[in-house]
């Protein structure tokens, strides 16, 4: 049973004993809870899913192997013949309720259908761009998450997808943009089921992808990092304004999009300082407007009780100051000066942040 579960013990016998709850609610908040336990990742589903796919891929070596000894007919065969096993094999878990063991099945389809693309290129020698196999291997990744309504295959099919798009941008050198249609067409998929982990991971995908631009748009000139810190503002000026005017609905919304936001803001500030090599001048705008958004993520997640928040912003002012430490130290001050002067900076913005903490909450100051 979950940590949660194991609470919700204590608060239904509170609510049992207070009237607010009769004998066929909590039945029902039981079932409920038992139903979404059997769903979780356990540590046999876990073991089950990496063993899928390694017998995939085990399964593929060993036909591999021995593929020069093989007609070319059972060479086709014993692929599909892998390929609809496994996802009969899903099928049936499906039915039997063992959705997460089925996850592990579908994988080692998705496994044996990735392996079967690349052994058929051989065996017809198929030539072309090496990217565009990546891609018909995230589509069949795609198709079987959509139609088994396997969250795992989704989250291979990002991967794949992000794969498909590094790998290409690497060869051309340039934007890869068709990675945008890609990623919507899995997003699309996870929205559509409902997965809200998946849907952090589309988020955490797509900061990557913009991370990357500041490195390709205006030529690599290094412009680039500036439309990155341009976005990354605008997303985590957005997250602030919903959480001003967020009624509740958009709670598990509101923290992530400061969080994305930040780290891309700062991924572009950070790469203008110490990749690019900006000007002395330019360097310390850049260097302030650094810490004072890792440090407006740092209030924030205080001010919103986000302990993810907070430690983005812990990392984001700690690898700050390291970088200022090895950029600075010998030229614009002694590092023993430059440690000190971020430690009164700091504290002063202590004290300024306990202040207006006294004056938002005088009954809990006086009540100390």
């Amino acid at each position: 049973m979950s940590r949660y579960a194991k609470r919700l013990d204590r608060d239904l016998a509170r609510w049992r004993e207070a009237g607010w709850l009769n004998a066929e609610g909590e039945a029902a908040i039981r079932q409920d809870v038992a139903a979404g336990d059997r769903n979780k990742l356990d540590l046999a589903t876990a073991l089950a899913i990496l063993g899928a796919v390694l017998i995939g891929f085990g399964v593929m070596s060993f036909v591999a192997a021995n593929w020069s000894e093989m007609p070319r007919l059972w060479r086709l065969v014993m692929i599909f013949a892998g390929l609809f096993a496994s996802y009969g094999i899903a099928g049936a878990l499906y039915e039997r309720n063992h959705s997460n063991f089925a996850d592990a099945a579908v994988l080692a389809g998705v496994a044996i259908f990735g392996a079967g693309i690349m052994l058929i290129s051989q065996m017809f020698h198929i030539e072309g761009n090496p990217p565009d196999a990546v891609l018909v291997w995230a589509i069949g990744a795609l198709a079987a998450g959509v139609l088994l309504r396997s969250n795992a295959a989704l989250a291979v099919a990002l991967l794949l997808v992000c794969l498909w798009s590094g790998w290409q941008r690497t060869i051309d050198g340039s934007v890869h943009w068709s990675f945008l249609l890609g990623w919507l067409a899995v997003a699309a998929a996870i929205a559509a089921q409902r997965w809200v982990g998946g849907l952090h991971l589309v988020a955490v995908a797509l900061a990557g992808w913009i991370i990357s631009l500041g490195y390709s748009l205006l030529d690599g000139s290094g412009g680039g990092h500036g439309v990155v810190v341009v976005i990354g503002l605008l997303v985590f000026g957005a997250g602030v304004a919903l959480a001003k005017l967020d009624d509740g609905r958009l709670h598990d919304w509101v923290i992530p999009a400061i969080g994305y936001g930040l780290v891309i803001a700062f991924a572009g500030l950070f790469a203008m300082q110490f990749i690019e090599g900006a000007p002395l001048n330019e360097f310390i705008v850049l260097a302030v407007a650094a810490l004072a958004l890792v440090l407006a993520g740092i209030a924030l997640g205080l001010q919103r009780g986000s302990s993810g928040l907070l430690w983005l912003g812990y990392a984001g002012f700690s690898i700050e100051v390291l970088g200022l430490y090895f950029k600075t130290v010998g030229t614009l001050f002694g590092s023993s000066l430059f440690f000190l002067t971020v430690g009164f900076v700091v504290v002063l913005l202590a004290y300024v942040a306990y202040r207006l903490h006294a004056r938002v909450h005088p009954n809990l100051e006086a009540a100390r």
